[in-house]
């Protein structure tokens, strides 16, 4: 069992800005205890010689090469587009200005 207390966990509630109502508290000391015991047993591992890993499995990111590729000029970009003004898309207005 831990030593959380319902002092402790009303304080970390209120460090959290959480409002918990008295049967509340009392029910975190349990649930915040089994945590804690369950992170001091993980803490118990042996890992020694144990590299840091940030996945368990070993993983390859696939990326393409970066490399420079010519882009849409804007008449190419709004050929298709059913209407252009100044050389931008022009959609319905859908909100009024106030």
């Amino acid at each position: 069992m831990s030593s959380l207390s319902r002092a402790d966990v009303a304080h970390l509630a209120d460090l959290a800005r959480i409002d918990l109502s008295a049967a509340e508290l009392d029910r975190m000391v349990g649930e915040l205890g089994v945590i804690l015991e369950s992170v001091a047993t993980v803490q118990q591992a042996p890992t020694e010689g144990v590299d840091p890993m940030s996945h368990p499995m070993p993983l390859t990111n696939v990326t393409r090469p970066d490399v420079v590729t010519p882009g849409l000029t804007p008449q190419e970009a709004l050929a298709a587009a059913p209407a252009a003004e100044q050389q931008r898309f022009s959609v319905p207005r859908i909100l009024a200005e106030d």
